[in-house]
């Protein structure tokens, strides 16, 4: 009988060694379809995306003009263009604009659609209604938002000075993107107009996840609505805040359309923003390989953030 047990061994490790191979080559042959699959997305990314990030990157270490695009005559100049730009000065008064521009959107974007989406998260009448109105802002082009505000804001027909007027403010009606001291805010009133439903749709699908037993809970509890606020609806929704408000700033940070159609930079550069000194340097003064490089460097401030926030998920995850 031992014999027999002997015997058996060798065939049931042999047996359990080709389960073995036969699995893994069937997740081979899983994971070799998956790639096939995968390839036409990965070509249409590599064409649209890195291919065009590479351009931009090795026109960035070349001495190239207008007329060298013809020619193919690049110059190789290393990091001598980026060391032309970051030495200027004007580059970093765009980088301070885009700074005061990005924070000042964000805050009250986020601010009020946090509060818009605490209200349609609550079922009353033509609720749906109002809240498909609140997407216009969003579904229209940033040309036709920045038009309608330049109207807005104009020194003579302007609906925000003949409000002033209707209410006896006269002394404040004046032309607000020619002024220096108000041509900034009123782009980033604009903006936030542009991106406040964004915010609002995210954050109130959030909301909508909620487990409502939770506020049930905290109501027996004796919770008020600010506790439950407080306690509840601001703790659960911070992934989703830190997601948000990750989107808004690769969004507004890039934002170029909006702000040349409203003031085109100007008055005196007050509202020249980083994508708009990319575009002054590389198609007004042609200076191609200087606009290359700003515009590389013009990716590093969100690329930054989104690593720092992908870090800390993946904290979370691990912790958890």
């Amino acid at each position: 009988m031992s014999l027999q047990v002997k015997a058996r061994e060798p065939a049931k490790a042999v047996a359990k060694t080709a389960a073995v191979r036969r699995g893994h080559s069937l997740v081979a042959r899983r994971n070799r379809a998956g790639y096939l699959m995968s390839t036409p997305a990965l070509l249409f990314l590599g064409a649209t995306m890195l291919f065009p990030l590479a351009y931009n990157f090795w026109t960035s270490v070349h001495d190239v003009a207008i007329g060298d695009l013809l020619t193919g005559d690049w110059t190789f100049s290393g990091v001598d263009n980026y060391d032309s730009v970051v030495s200027e000065s004007a580059f970093w008064h765009s980088v301070r604009v885009s700074l005061a521009f990005t924070a000042g959107s964000l805050a009250f974007q986020f601010t009020i659609g946090f509060a818009l989406a605490l209200l349609f998260v609550r079922k009353f009448p033509l609720a749906g209604l109002f809240r498909s109105l609140m997407l216009v802002a969003w579904l229209l082009p940033p040309i036709v938002s920045g038009t309608l505000f330049r109207w807005m804001l104009d020194a003579d027909a302007g609906a925000y000075n003949e409000l002033l007027r209707a209410v006896g403010l006269d002394s404040l009606a004046h032309n607000w993107l020619t002024d220096p001291s108000t041509a900034l805010p009123g782009v980033i009133a604009a903006n936030i107009w542009v991106g406040v439903p964004f915010n609002m749709l995210l954050l109130l699908v959030g909301l909508q996840s909620i487990d409502p037993t939770l506020y049930e809970a905290g109501a027996i509890d004796g919770a008020g609505p600010w506790q439950r606020l407080r306690h509840i609806t601001i703790p659960l929704m911070r992934p989703v805040s830190a997601a948000v408000l990750l989107l808004g700033l690769i969004y507004t940070f890039k934002v170029f359309d909006l702000v040349f159609v409203l003031t085109g930079g100007g008055p005196v550069d007050t509202t020249t923003v980083l994508p708009l000194y990319v575009y002054q340097v590389a198609f007004k003064l042609f200076q191609l390989g200087r606009g290359a490089a700003a515009g590389t460097l013009l990716l590093l401030i969100p690329l930054l953030v989104a690593i720092v926030y992908v870090r800390r998920l993946r904290k979370e995850g691990a912790a958890a």
